[in-house]
This record gives C-alpha cells, structure tokens and sequence, in this order.
C-alpha cells in the first residue's frame, strides 16, 4: 500500500498539470511527475498516436526515453505499442530474456541499458490514443504497487491532456480533475475502497465502455447527485 505522502505526490502532479499553462507543459509535468510517483522508474516518455496513424514522442524526461519510444516506432514493436492497442497495462522485468518484442528488447538492453518498463494505456479521446512509458536500469524494478499507482497517474494525464486540447484550457482541465475526485469519493465512499482501488474501478469502466474517464466519473457523480436534487 502507498503511503500517504505517494499519494500526496500523485495530486502535486495532477495539480501542476492542471495549472500549466500549454499543451507542452502540461506533458512535461506529466513525465517528470511520473519519476516522482513510480519509486523505481528512471525515464519516462509519453507517447500519442494522431488519428490513429501517427504517432510520435512529445514529451520524454531525457534522451534514454526518447529514443526508447523512438526505436519502438522505428521497428514495429515494443511495450508501449503493445499497450496502445492492446492492453491498459504492460510491463517486462527482464528485458534481455524478453520475447514479446525480441528486436525492440536487445536494443534497448544493449544500447541503453534498459532492463524494466512499464507502459500505461492513454484514453484521451476517440482519435487520440496513448501510452505513459517508464524505463529502468534495474532488473525487476516495478512491483505491483507501482502498477496500481501508475494506472491512477496515466488516468490523470489522459483527462488532462484531453482537456488541454480544448478551447478552455486549464478550467476545463481543473474541472475535470475535480469531476475525477468526486468520483472517486463516491466509490470509495460506497464500496470502502481506497484511492487506487477507486482510480481502478473508473479507469476499467473507461475502457469496458469505450468512453474517457472523465465522461465515465461524469455520469457516476451525475447520478449520485440527481436523486437528492430530486428530493429537495
């Protein structure tokens, strides 16, 4: 379980990508955050596909992670590719023994040092797919924990990114992160769960339903809300 100041960390981040002042920032603060939050990861990168047909790096904390994401486009294959279109979730802990994606792997073992990655699926709109990608020199680096906790990060960035795209900027991204924290309140509220528990539950109906998460806590703090407007 995260301690408290994980995830106090966690809403720095949300918070400092609500307030950034562009597009380019809000990703930055989103890969540099990414180190802060997951103990073990040493580069991170983001990755958006355009359209569905191009895709490319925007935002990376360092040359490690650029050109990581970089040679997976280059060959075809690789961890964050494989979690774009396919799974919310992928990770290796041994990338020198990896078969998934044998070309990708050697390379980034041999050129880059790179042992362990983790990618999260990025929803942000229905042209716009994804992935949050973590490099680390260490074999085994990530635990269960991390992935928990970077699935509830990765659902943050997607609302933040969707909204900075839009004509209203930072409100509608700040409005969206607190939509998220409603929702989250409620389960967690209701179902006794805890914050990555809740960030879970929301991020799975997203992709169960083919929606963005904030347009799935939408109508989750929607119909909670409704029944007592009705009654008062």
């Amino acid at each position: 379980m995260r301690s408290e100041d994980e995830w106090e960390l966690l809403s720095e981040t949300v918070r400092a990508m609500g307030a950034a002042s562009s597009l380019t920032n809000t990703l930055e603060s989103a890969v540099a955050g990414a180190l802060e939050i997951i103990p073990h990861a040493e580069h991170a990168g983001l990755s958006l596909v355009y359209d569905r047909t191009r895709i490319e790096t925007p935002a990376a904390t360092d040359h490690v992670a650029l050109r990581g994401d970089q040679l997976q486009y280059e060959l075809g294959e690789g961890p964050c590719l494989q979690s774009i279109h396919e799974q919310e979730t992928v990770w290796s802990g041994d990338l020198t023994v990896e078969r998934r994606w044998p070309r990708w792997s050697r390379r980034a073992s041999d050129e880059l040092g790179v042992r362990s990655m983790l990618c999260f699926q990025l929803f942000v709109t229905h042209n716009t797919l994804g992935a949050l990608n973590l490099y680390s020199g260490e074999l085994n680096a990530f635990e269960s924990e991390d992935r928990t906790t970077g699935l509830a990060l990765a659902a943050h960035i997607a609302v933040a990114l969707s909204s900075a795209q839009d004509a209203e900027g930072q409100a509608s991204a700040l409005l969206g992160a607190s939509t998220i924290g409603q929702a989250q309140g409620i389960l967690m509220q209701r179902y006794e769960l805890v914050p990555s528990q809740a960030f879970l539950v929301l991020a799975r109906a997203a992709q169960r339903d083919d929606s963005t998460l904030l347009e799935v806590a939408e109508r989750l703090v929607d119909s909670s809300v409704r029944p007592s407007a009705g009654r008062a």
